[in-house]
């Protein structure tokens, strides 16, 4: 059985073990997506799709059928499509591109009118991408516009569809920053390096999302009853989990800036790996406790991590330790003073 790293020059050896030429190259690949913007005539794909980007690309038009082919922007290594609205009179042609554009793509978020109700249309549009197996984030759009009780809406939505759905106004951007962006990167975790890196705007609800599920993966790894062997899988998630942080940040090249990270960690991320292995020990409960240190030390690297790049890599690495310590003791706080 391997030994336990507790010390500092133990983890620096597990760190330079690493293929991190192979980990960049990982994390680069995820920042090549593509995100389709499908939908009913006139529901406001556009619009969402200008919000996005932040400029106006689409054509916006109270006109129905107004986008008449696809509108494709690249926004970075990121390719945002814009698709014809499905239902159009004649518009059997613009239908199929739409359909072949989500299906093609790595992520659709299909965009509901929420003032006009849901229609039979909608209804066979969406278990149309569903059948096809795309990542689908449904989006209920124009919710200014609703004037009865949205909550009640929104659950007739979901009830006749079958499925959550995040009620948006493209129009204001109500919704989007805190409801859609969060949902589009929990159906494929690999759009949030190309929604961060491209559109800065959103680094900060991408990064939340990256490092609440690496948190929750290294959990779910700590969780198992064999002491020790699951230190390199745990490892390789931080790792990753730095390298997407940085990729969000822009930081492209970023293998020495996570070394110097981690290593700067090095000496509470071995507490942590000796707590967790100890407490295996025990089962049932050891189990329990080593996915909640294992848990809460990710996400307390993923904090620092986001810190340390939203910053200009300014923290020295005392001022690292000292905010893994910190975060770590005072998650409850943390998560306070950060709202």
């Amino acid at each position: 059985m391997p030994s336990l790293p507790t010390g500092l020059a133990d983890l620096r050896s597990l760190l330079q073990a690493l293929d991190w030429d192979a980990l960049s190259l990982r994390v680069e690949e995820e920042a090549h997506t593509r995100l389709a913007i499908v939908g009913p005539v006139n529901s406001g794909k556009s619009t969402l799709f200008n919000l996005i980007k932040g400029r106006k690309v689409s054509a916006v038009t109270a006109v129905p059928g107004t986008t008449k082919g696809l509108v494709t922007e690249a926004v970075g290594p990121f390719v945002l499509i814009d698709t014809p609205g499905f239902g159009e009179v004649g518009g059997v042609d613009r239908a199929a591109m739409a359909r072949a554009a989500a299906e093609e793509a790595d992520v659709a978020v299909l965009v509901l009118d929420g003032a006009a109700g849901l229609h039979q249309l909608d209804f066979e549009l969406y278990e149309a991408l569903r059948a096809a197996k795309v990542p689908l984030v449904v989006a209920l759009n124009k919710i200014d516009l609703i004037k009865r009780d949205l909550s009640a809406v929104v659950a007739d939505v979901e009830h006749k569809l079958g499925a959550p759905v995040i009620p948006i106004s493209a129009r204001t951007g109500a919704g989007v920053a805190e409801g859609l962006i969060p949902a589009i990167v929990q159906a494929h975790p690999w759009v949030g390096i190309a929604l961060g890196r491209a559109l800065p705007a959103y680094r900060h609800q991408v990064s939340d999302r990256v490092v609440r599920s690496a948190a929750i993966l290294n959990a779910l790894i700590a969780a198992t009853p064999v002491p020790v062997l699951d230190i390199p899988l745990l490892l390789a998630s931080q790792v990753r989990l730095v390298l997407r942080i940085a990729a969000i940040h822009g930081e492209s090249m970023s293998v020495g800036h996570a070394r110097e990270l981690l290593t700067a960690m090095a000496g509470g991320v071995g507490v942590r790996y000796l707590a967790g292995a100890l407490a295996k020990l025990v089962p049932g409960l050891g189990w329990v406790v080593s996915a909640v240190v294992n848990g809460l030390g990710t996400w307390a690297i993923g904090r620092v991590a986001v810190a340390y790049f939203s910053g200009g890599k300014q923290l020295t690495p005392a001022q690292l330790r000292e905010r893994y310590a910190r975060l770590r003791r005072h998650p409850r706080g943390a998560q306070e003073r950060k709202g």
